[in-house]
């Protein structure tokens, strides 16, 4: 089983989110059941977090055993590009203003989709309308 992992969720550890504890046994949960990764533009995100330094990233990746896959094919490129593009005509069709889901979520979709077997994420909804195949898998909080 390979799990994709999004930026949120390793944001969540980092930045000691209530989601924290239930965040780290989903991820081990996931080592134990396969190979868990992060594409390019996740690990571009992670670099960006305030508490971090890319050392620190390094580290915390290899560590975690998460690998990270930064060369995509066209393939992925491609059905980023069309994902992308069925938002934005969805959010001129409801006469919303510009855009405002990023390019690189559609990319992380695209990444999980066609290189993973799920993607572990909080926005479940982000991704269900443009990879509706792709299987989300959400931690669950508990109080």
């Amino acid at each position: 089983m390979r799990t994709a992992v999004d930026t949120n969720i390793i944001s969540a550890l980092w930045s000691s989110e209530p989601a924290a504890g239930v965040v780290s046994r989903v991820l081990n949960d996931a080592r134990q059941q396969g190979r868990l990764m992060v594409c390019g533009p996740v690990y571009a995100e992670l670099l960006a977090h305030p508490k971090v330094t890319p050392a620190f990233v390094d580290e915390f990746l290899q560590h975690g055993g998460i690998a990270i896959e930064a060369d995509f094919d066209l393939t992925i490129w491609k059905n980023a590009g069309i994902a992308f593009a069925a938002y934005t005509t969805r959010r001129r069709r409801a006469g919303a203003a510009e855009p405002k889901r990023l390019l690189v979520d559609c990319i992380i979709g695209s990444h999980a989709m066609l290189r993973a077997d799920r993607l572990l994420t909080f926005d479940k909804a982000r991704y269900s309308l443009d990879f509706p195949k792709l299987q989300i898998v959400v931690p669950k909080h508990r109080l």
